[in-house]
């Protein structure tokens, strides 16, 4: 109970939530309401940056959500044109996170990143299927223990302005590891291939431990 009340917290809140608390501290000396306004942002804050632990199959033949959030498209696209993958099919899942969701973004199966590739861009609502192409995002290509090449994209949002990514290449990763956050409202995409789809658009997902797609 104690954890559902009070989570642990992702290293990129405590600056946030700092402010957040001395901004209510100063703004409860001139006036109550405000202060109290300040007082219920500041607990938004806390649960924005929420880091709780989540539980993977660990199983390889599984791919499980990078990210909390509603499933919001389900294509079958060419890979991106950023790391040269527009000759190849895909399936891309694409997962909203809201300002209520938790914003750390998992690896969906053991494996290696070989590539890292931040791209500039716009702003717009991350929701938009646009989004895929015209917003900041950053990609990472990771190759799992089967051989398989997935993607996975960090897409900011209309609200978020920083996309953290906490990995590097080369670097190997276990089913259900921490790779980054997206601050305030933002997507993943994931793609993939080789992999049978075991979920439908507007489902909700669990970062981490939601299953997306079973090996074929």
């Amino acid at each position: 109970m104690i954890n559902i009340l009070f989570p642990k917290l992702h290293k990129e809140g405590y600056r946030f939530l700092a402010i957040a608390a001395i901004i209510t501290f100063i703004l409860l000396l001139i006036s109550n309401f405000l202060g109290i306004v300040s007082f219920i942002i500041t607990i938004w804050v806390y649960y924005f940056f929420r880091d709780p632990d989540r539980y993977p199959i660990n199983d390889e033949s599984y791919l499980v959500s990078p990210a909390d959030g509603i499933i919001s498209q389900i294509v079958e696209t060419n890979g991106p044109k950023e790391l040269s993958l527009d000759n190849k099919k895909y399936t891309r899942v694409s997962i909203f996170m809201n300002v209520f969701n938790c914003h750390v973004n998992r690896v969906p199966s053991s494996s290696t990143v070989s590539e890292i590739y931040y791209k500039p861009g716009k702003y717009l609502n991350a929701s938009l299927d646009k989004a895929s192409d015209e917003n900041e995002r950053n990609y990472l290509k990771i190759k799992n223990s089967n051989g398989d090449e997935i993607i996975l994209v960090q897409i900011a949002g209309l609200i978020a302005r920083r996309i953290v990514c906490d990995v590097k290449e080369g670097e190997k990763l276990k089913q259900g590891d921490k790779f980054g956050i997206i601050r305030f409202g933002s997507r993943v995409d994931l793609y993939f291939e080789n992999y049978k789809l075991m979920v439908k658009k507007n489902q909700n997902s669990v970062g981490g431990e939601t299953i997306l797609a079973k090996k074929v």
